[in-house]
């Protein structure tokens, strides 16, 4: 089951992606709603309102918990924000530009490339955060125009951009595999 922080933003749009994708989700609005999760979705919205909602839920520490634990999450734009540097969950040692392509009136579709991929795909940009630093062991997964706009560093996904919007299920599937990969590593443990 993956959760999909439901507090506000582009939450539909995740769910029909996941589903497109052959996984179940459910909408994470308290506590409990984090039981038998294996994977957490962090969707698109504006951070300073989700970090609110976060902070007034009382979620915050659980999904830290869970995210310290390795579950797999992965954060699109605003989603990204609370799991860089500065953000309420601070998971991935990236630094981002909140809104760092303009105002909603100069959001729009960028080409893009994939790691290991020669054609582009299209990226929704729409008020999206701008990494600006990196360190670690990150892993620069796509980029635009010169820009990262995909990451990963060990069980944080983060795209600054919306690939829920389009048909192209690459990152889904990144996800996925993450999750997949720390169930069957579970199973094998116990």
């Amino acid at each position: 089951m993956i959760g999909i922080l439901a507090l506000q933003g582009g939450v539909e749009e995740h769910r029909h992606s996941m589903s497109r994708c052959g996984a179940a989700t459910r909408p994470v609005r308290r506590c409990e709603d984090l039981e038998n999760i294996c994977g957490m979705i962090l969707p698109g919205g504006e951070s300073t309102t989700i970090t609110k909602l976060i902070i007034s839920s009382g979620i915050g520490p659980s999904v830290r918990s869970l995210i310290d634990a390795g579950m797999p999450v992965w954060g699109t734009c605003a989603g990204s924000i609370l799991l860089s540097r500065g953000g309420i969950w601070e998971s991935a040692d990236v630094e981002m530009q909140r809104n760092a392509y303009g105002p909603q009136r100069e959001s729009r579709i960028r080409s893009g490339t994939i790691k290991g991929r020669l054609e582009k795909i299209p990226m929704v940009f729409i008020r999206a955060p701008r990494v600006v630093n990196i360190s670690g062991d990150v892993e620069v997964l796509a980029r635009a125009d010169g820009d990262m706009v995909a990451l990963r560093q060990r069980n944080v996904l983060l795209t600054t951009f919306h690939p829920e919007l389009t048909s192209e299920t690459y990152f889904a599937d990144i996800f996925m595999g993450m999750v997949y990969s720390r169930t069957s590593q579970a199973a094998s443990k116990g």
